[in-house]
């Protein structure tokens, strides 16, 4: 639809009324009320809630009843990992929460959710057709499009619908009729209940298209992606999570939706949605050679990739602009990331780095790279993310603190971009995936976390009634527990390297002065992660152990996922349970196909595989410089390496 334009005055006039309706749609909550929440059910219907100060998740859930016309008893009201018990104090104003049914097997008959009633929709969807949710301390840069995209909204300028892609997505147009925003609205990711292309099938909050990304949680995870990108280093478009309503929004045949009645007549549906900056570009990465490219670009979207743990970084979400005017020499280019959706997964699962075999990621990180990456604290970030994303999970945020600590230790070795990447990355053998490098150092620091964790649990309960123990032990001895996660390997015909792992440890106690000996040999920078315990020697529970061969590594017939049976160690005092009113949620993820998953390690089993796993890098590290060595010298007879 074609827009008429309008006089500076006019234009200023209409940017003051939309400033004065996001002030009046704040203020709102502040007299009368005490804070506003957005509750989305599994279908994607999505309501405004306002709360008085008396009110908790029951009488929360009694309004939602009236409103949907159903018994919500059995529903649960969810914030990322946390079942909400009864009190919303700690909850932010503007937050989405999910009401899920508490039985994951939804009987097929099971009615729709959807609202009969005004009772909780705000009449300010007519005034503000968009609204920012969570994080609005770092929204600066993005209000201005915001303000703008919903003055078009209101001026009748359509948005465009985007044929490519498994999930639905809009152009939202700018008053002047360009591309502004690109929305994608979360119960129309695939499998989601109103996908548009026909990828649907479960519920919000149900395992995705990758197993560790829920359904409906992929726009949390581009917002993560900006917030993450500090100083804009790898220029990733600003991008916030948004409470839109507009008719142009898809709802499948059967699935009931909020919709709102305008004075024209259309039914604007609401949703929740990432809203990004819209970036004209040329042409994407697969559309042109990487030549071009500048190694500065790629090795800053490379640590971001790392940090985030990306499993989808192909050629079609970076996009290509060439750089025009003065100071700009022959075929200079900029990149522009997109599409983070896939990221920090719950898991550790198989990246996928398109840059990995470019040019570019093999040449060494500059000075200002190597500051930056030295700088970044993986702690701190998760601290950000809880606060302005309080919906991601923690299993996310662990895979963000391990991957940026292992970013940080591989750098500080002296590895480039590619040699990271290919660590992080699994081989393809026979019909079967293969632990990566980082994989394998995850799974033995795991082994050795649980196993310390263990015998100090032992102990304690040992000191508690030492006299029984003793006259136990002089009949019967105690057999020890196997550990629920350790892994046993096999390599065909032959011993498999990895049975070496079990025997380091007992070698450590039999010779000490041997470990110390190869310790000063194995000499390394030391660890750069100050917020973990100091490392008071080197682990060599991986000496002799070649992590890059993983062709000729077979696991064992049982199951692959690590952490099939949970830890005693309870997850009370871990950073994400902080609020003793919430109760975890991630016994509602089913078993995936993972080798590491983090989520079941209670706070201090935690701590304990981050130290292990620091302890174990530095050797891995060599490892893999080591074969590369090798590889380079396979034409000579005799060629060794030795440090």
């Amino acid at each position: 639809m074609s827009c008429n334009l309008e006089s500076p005055v006019q234009t200023q006039m209409a940017v003051s009324a939309l400033d004065r309706a996001f002030a009046n749609s704040r203020s709102e909550t502040r007299v009368g009320r005490w804070k506003r929440l957005f509750v989305q059910t599994d279908t994607g219907c999505v309501l405004d809630v306002e709360l008085d100060r008396g009110d908790n998740v029951h009488t929360v859930k009694r309004k939602l009843q009236v409103a949907l016309n159903f018994p919500t008893e059995e529903s649960s009201l969810t914030l990322g990992d946390h079942v909400l018990k009864n009190d919303l104090s700690s909850i932010r104003n503007d937050s989405p929460l999910l009401l899920t049914k508490t039985f994951m097997h939804r009987s097929s008959s099971t009615p729709c959710m959807s609202p009969t009633g005004n009772d909780l929709q705000q009449q300010r969807d007519r005034g503000c057709p968009i609204e920012l949710l969570v994080c609005p301390s770092r929204c600066s840069r993005t209000r201005p499009l915001v303000k703008d995209v919903a003055k078009a909204i209101r001026k009748g300028v359509d948005p465009v619908p985007v044929n490519s892609g498994l999930g639905g997505a809009y152009y939202f147009r700018n008053s002047k009729g360009e591309n502004a925003a690109i929305v994608k609205p979360n119960d129309e990711e695939p499998f989601a209940p109103n996908n548009p292309k026909g990828f649907i099938g479960k519920s919000l909050g149900q395992p995705g298209l990758k197993r560790s990304v829920r359904v409906g949680e992929t726009g949390y995870r581009e917002v993560a992606a900006y917030l993450l990108d500090h100083h804009n280093s790898a220029n990733v478009p600003p991008t916030i999570l948004v409470k839109i309503s507009h008719p142009v929004f898809h709802i499948n045949e059967g699935v009931c939706a909020n919709k709102n009645v305008g004075e024209d007549g259309t039914q604007a549906v609401s949703k929740i949605a990432s809203l990004q900056q819209f970036i004209p570009h040329d042409f994407d990465a697969s559309d042109h050679g990487t030549s071009s490219f500048p190694v500065s670009a790629v090795h800053r979207i490379g640590i971001l990739d790392i940090r985030i743990f990306n499993t989808d970084r192909h050629a079609g979400n970076l996009l290509v602009r060439k750089q025009t005017g003065a100071g700009n020499f022959g075929n200079q280019t900029e990149l522009i990331p997109i599409d983070h959706g896939l990221c920090l997964p719950e898991c550790l699962e198989d990246p996928y780095f398109e840059w990995i075999h470019w040019p570019q990621a093999s040449v060494p990180f500059s000075e200002d790279e190597l500051e930056y990456i030295a700088n970044l604290d993986p702690v701190k970030d998760a601290d950000m993310l809880r606060m302005e994303l309080p919906m991601i999970r923690e299993a996310s945020l662990r895979v963000l603190i391990l991957s940026t600590i292992f970013l940080k230790e591989a750098t500080a070795f002296g590895l480039c971009l590619a040699e990271i990447g290919e660590m992080m990355s699994r081989e393809f053998t026979g019909m079967e995936d293969q632990p990566s490098e980082l994989e394998f150092v995850c799974m033995e620091a795991r082994r050795l976390a649980t196993e310390q964790d263990d015998s100090s649990t032992e102990h304690d309960s040992a000191d508690e009634d030492l006299t029984q123990f003793e006259l136990d032990s002089e009949d019967h001895e105690i057999p020890k527990e196997p550990s629920a996660h350790h892994f046993e390997f096999k390599r065909q015909h032959s011993r498999n390297q990895l049975s070496k792992l079990d025997e380091a440890d007992e070698e450590e106690e039999e010779d000490d002065i041997e470990v110390e000996s190869d310790a000063g040999k194995l000499a390394c920078p030391k660890p750069v992660n100050k917020w973990l315990a100091n490392i008071s020697k080197l682990s060599t529970s991986l000496k002799g152990v070649s992590l890059t061969d993983k062709t000729s590594r077979q696991l064992s017939a049982g199951p692959k996922v690590v952490d099939s049976v949970k830890t005693s160690k309870s997850n009370s005092n871990d950073t994400g349970s902080q609020l003793c009113n919430w109760g975890s949620a991630n016994d509602m993820l089913p078993p995936s196909v993972s080798f590491v998953k983090l989520a079941d390690m209670g706070a201090e089993t935690w701590g304990l595989f981050l130290e292990k796993f620091q302890e174990l890098l530095p050797e891995a590290f060599r490892m893999r410089k080591c074969s590369m060595t090798v590889q380079r010298a396979k034409p000579r007879l005799g060629t060794s390496c030795q440090f």
